[in-house]
């Protein structure tokens, strides 16, 4: 469907969705896990809204589809009472159970886990609108991510299996859990992006209090069960409700030993300052990016605008690692433009379920409002929609393609996380790369080019900016084996499958002088396998 049709054909009428997807009644969720007990909550429910309107009287409305608890301080301490009992000063159960013992409950977990795959990626189409192919996406490639994350635990622990001698000293080196970890999602990727933070964490043998992101709460419902039965008790907990209310309480307690939140910068601060001795708690934080696009006089216009476009409006650039700005030099700016606008233009819109579906109503209440604004504000100062997007209607906004923009518009500095492409036309080099040095983030970044000396001279200076430059192509998290993170206001810690296993664990080794006594102690210790610690086995 494309912006000349009728827009309110966006949203359909009740009996014409899918009878797989729908959702007959709302889905009403009492239960949280605390301690290994799934337990009913009484208290008041938040109601759950879709990005998807349905008519109501005569209107348009965001479709009521479920409820989920509403917390309160007393239920935050003791899901956080639970994590510090089930890890008890590293002396638990789980952290102290093997490596090979903990990838066995974590394979067990991604066994029930995989049986909720319907449901899943229903509630991600009516949570947060995100297209079938796209929700499918997401579900596949987490479980694919919790087993490259067993496969590179292997790898780390049959490294860790051998003995070093230096200096008349004998080592072993092994990874170790650093305590309580707080996991925080966010509503854009709600199943993948909480799972890179909360299966390392745990894997690594500590314990985990979650939040489900204020958008993409229900889709967490299924797998509470499994959750309980695969996992000892007090090792997974969930803890919903609003942020002041239940997460304020338990980092002010100052028992969280990492903090493992993706979203705002300003929430990150916010959540770091209320813990009472911030030098013992580790973060590992992905924050806002606003990653442009260099698209230089001699690129393959074809692929660039093919990149751009996906790079730019993928899941309606609700991504940290979307193209948030466009810089295009000014001899091809125009072809560049008019072919842009086409292609923007050409995207399908409607609903998640629809048939090649590209751009989706938005989640985020008030969202719309907010980016109209953008668009009016970059009016103001003389830049112009330049194709037939920036409609909207209720939740969903038809793509805009913003012409020139350039500093002082708001468009310029903010991160517009929705479909708005500014485009910002540059001579010099010098401009976009000013604008990169200047951000406060610093994420990736995509050059367009085809002179490899011009390119070379590009990427030395960008790599000390950004933490990776894409060359003809889009911004991206993937592959997960990749090292995915940022400089400046954009990240801390490191987020790869390898990296994620090292960020929630320390290093630590048992040590001895070599000499006979020691050999002998050593070798009885681990021929008799009396630790786990110290140790030869080797996984296979």
């Amino acid at each position: 469907m494309t912006p000349n049709e009728n827009s309110i054909s966006i949203f359909p009428q009740a009996d014409l969705v899918p009878t797989p997807y729908r959702i007959e009644s709302p889905i009403e969720q009492r239960q949280y896990l605390i301690d290994g007990v799934i337990k009913e909550w009484t208290g008041p429910l938040q109601d759950v809204l879709s990005p998807i309107c349905e008519t109501v009287h005569g209107g348009m409305q965001r479709k009521l589809i479920g409820r989920y608890p509403l917390l309160g301080e007393e239920q935050a301490l003791e899901a956080l009472d639970a994590a510090c009992g089930a890890y008890d000063h590293e002396r638990g159960v789980w952290p102290t159970l093997s490596v090979e013992e903990r990838i066995r409950h974590i394979e067990a977990f991604v066994y029930r886990m995989k049986t909720q795959r319907n449901d899943i990626v229903k509630l991600l189409m009516w949570e947060i609108a995100k297209a079938l192919p796209d929700a499918e996406k997401e579900f596949d490639r987490t479980i694919d991510y919790i087993r490259d994350t067993i496969d590179a635990l292997k790898d780390l622990d049959r490294i860790s299996s051998r003995f070093v001698i230096e200096q008349g000293v004998i080592g072993q080196i092994r990874r170790a859990p650093l305590g309580v970890v707080l996991c925080m999602g966010p509503f854009n990727y709600p199943l993948n992006e909480t799972f890179t933070t909360l299966i390392p964490a745990l894997i690594m043998g500590n314990t985990v209090l979650f939040k489900p992101p204020k958008l993409g709460v229900l889709l967490l419902k299924p797998l509470l069960d499994a959750f309980r039965d695969s996992f000892p008790k007090g090792v997974v907990n969930t803890v919903y409700g609003e942020g002041q209310k239940v997460i304020a309480p338990i980092m002010r307690s100052g028992r969280v030993d990492v903090l493992a939140f993706i979203g705002s910068s300003k929430v990150a601060d916010m959540l770091k300052q209320q813990h009472p001795k911030p030098h013992r708690l580790r973060c590992v934080l992905g924050l806002e990016a606003r990653n442009p696009g260099i698209v230089l006089k001699d690129a393959n216009l074809e692929l660039a605008i093919k990149e751009c476009v996906l790079g730019s409006l993928s899941f309606n650039g609700q991504r940290c690692t979307a193209l948030k700005i466009l810089f295009v030099h000014r001899d091809i700016v125009e072809d560049f433009l008019t072919k842009f606008s086409d292609t923007v233009d050409a995207l399908t819109c409607g609903v998640p379920w629809d048939a090649g579906v590209q751009i989706t109503p938005l989640p985020e209440i008030n969202k719309t409002e907010y980016l109209l604004e953008l668009i009016e504000d970059a009016r103001a100062m003389g830049a112009t929609v330049v194709n037939q997007g920036g409609r909207v209607h209720h939740t969903f906004m038809y793509p805009a393609v913003v012409y020139p923009v350039g500093p002082g518009m708001r468009l310029y500095s903010e991160e517009q996380f929705g479909p708005i492409v500014p485009i910002v036309p540059f001579s010099d080099i010098k401009e976009p790369m000013n604008y990169i040095t200047q951000s406060n983030y610093g994420q990736q970044v995509s050059l367009f080019g085809s002179d490899p000396l011009v390119m070379a001279k590009l990427i030395d200076p960008l790599v000390n900016q950004v933490c990776r430059v894409n060359i003809n192509s889009q911004c991206q998290r993937g592959p997960d084996t990749f090292p995915f993170t940022g400089r400046k206001d954009s990240a801390e810690g490191t987020l790869s499958v390898s990296d994620a296993l090292r960020v929630f664990s320390i290093r630590s080794l048992v040590a001895a002088k070599n000499t006979d006594e020691n050999r002998h102690i050593i070798k009885s210790i681990t021929t008799e396998r009396m630790s786990r610690f110290l140790s030869t086995d080797f996984i296979f």
